[in-house]
């Protein structure tokens, strides 16, 4: 029988019935192997000798300096593929090993969780494929050719607003047909369970390495953890490691597309309200009749009108705080961690380093400490921002 994996009232298990056994084999094999010291040796070993963890806490003097705050960025950048994706590509590409699943699926939106999946399928011999939609195919066609690259083939969807909830869609359609053989690949903390509590699992190692390294830095724990929240696997990565230490702020960062009221936002948690998405309870982008509306951010990886039912319980409870950062914003964050720090994020989470600048300038923060989550590098923005900005490349 499977497990509710709520999160106070939201998450749960709204799906199809055929879907229903998939996910209690999901389940049990979860339970199992995540206790398994063969398969948790093995994920050690991926981390650390593929993915290249850990990864660095790093003082960022200048902007420091500059923001009159202790500014750290978590270097999630540094992994293979430019992300904080792989942690959980690696743990549920190993653990559909361990069922003997012949074929992987995932969505992607950004290209981030596509590339790690198409990766570890060739690291692991599994035939896969990545649903995509067409307008995050356009502005990301750099990661469209490494996916291709890495022997995965890229399936554009072109329904609806042809972006990341589109592409979560046609992957659910294609579970539920050949369910028996293959293993979706989720990439965030959303869906029915237990994806939220399993591919948490497989991204806390962020926090535990960021509490272990800031103890060893400053002595003493963070004023405050940033990070970007659009499914919200990065930002409950590293929360997870800081829930019960109440004196930690703990602050989310959407994309507030072209700003809240304007009714192209990607804010679900700021604007959003209860409902159900894609096998779960949280809160959702949707009109008076419930039906989903369309997210809006420069960010493709921001760009989904859902998020993971645990951030929900975070937010109603009060212990992590939601806010929104303009596409203008992000920009601008994106210019300030190039110049001042020479390293280029990613836009997801430049919404992370826009806010972080806001939060170190009101008076109440000056020398505060605060951890960045750097989620992933910019590579595969540089031409969509040089357009933004009027540049040629």
């Amino acid at each position: 029988m499977i497990m509710s994996g709520k999160f106070g009232r939201y998450g749960g298990v709204f799906v199809p019935e055929l879907l229903i056994p998939a996910l209690e084999e999901l389940e049990g094999a979860f339970l199992k192997y995540r206790e398994d010291k063969k398969f948790n040796k093995e994920l050690e070993y991926y981390l650390q000798e593929f993915a290249g963890r850990p990864t660095s806490l790093y003082f960022a003097r200048n902007l420091s300096e500059k923001w009159g705050c202790k500014v750290y960025l978590k270097r999630e950048d540094m992994l293979h593929t430019g992300a904080h994706k792989i942690n959980n590509t690696l743990g549920q590409g190993l653990l559909a090993k361990y069922m003997g699943k012949e074929r992987l699926i995932a969505e992607t939106g950004a290209g981030q969780h596509g590339i790690a999946t198409a990766v570890v399928g060739a690291l692991l011999n599994i035939p896969t494929e990545v649903y995509m939609g067409s307008e995050d195919v356009e502005r990301q066609k750099l990661n469209v050719f490494r996916m291709e690259l890495s022997g995965a083939r890229v399936l554009s969807v072109d329904s609806g607003s042809r972006t990341l909830k589109d592409a979560i869609n046609q992957a659910f359609r294609d579970w539920i047909t050949n369910v028996d053989t293959t293993h979706y690949l989720i990439g965030s903390t959303m869906g029915p369970h237990p994806y939220p509590t399993m591919v948490k699992h497989f991204q806390k190692v962020i926090g535990r390495e960021t509490k272990e390294q800031i103890l060893q830095k400053e002595g003493e724990l963070p004023d405050a953890v940033i990070a970007c929240v659009g499914g919200g696997s990065n930002s409950i990565g590293i929360f997870s490691e800081f829930i019960d230490d109440e004196e930690v702020e703990l602050i989310g960062v959407e994309g507030g597309g072209e700003g809240i009221g304007s009714g192209r936002t990607g804010a679900t948690l700021s604007v959003g309200t209860e409902g159900i998405l894609h096998g779960s309870f949280s809160y959702v982008l949707q009109n008076f009749d419930g039906q989903i509306t369309e997210a809006h951010s420069v960010s493709a990886g921001l760009d989904y009108p859902g998020v993971g039912p645990e951030h929900s319980y975070l937010k109603i409870t009060g212990r992590a705080e939601y806010v929104a950062i303009t596409n203008k914003e992000a920009l601008r964050g994106f210019e300030l961690l190039s110049k001042y720090e020479g390293i280029i994020p990613a836009l997801e989470s430049s919404h992370a380093v826009a806010y972080a600048e806001k939060y170190a300038k009101m008076k109440e923060n000056r020398g505060r400490s605060i951890v960045v989550n750097l989620s992933g590098r910019g590579d595969k923005d540089m031409f969509l921002v040089a357009r933004e900005m009027g540049e040629k490349i």
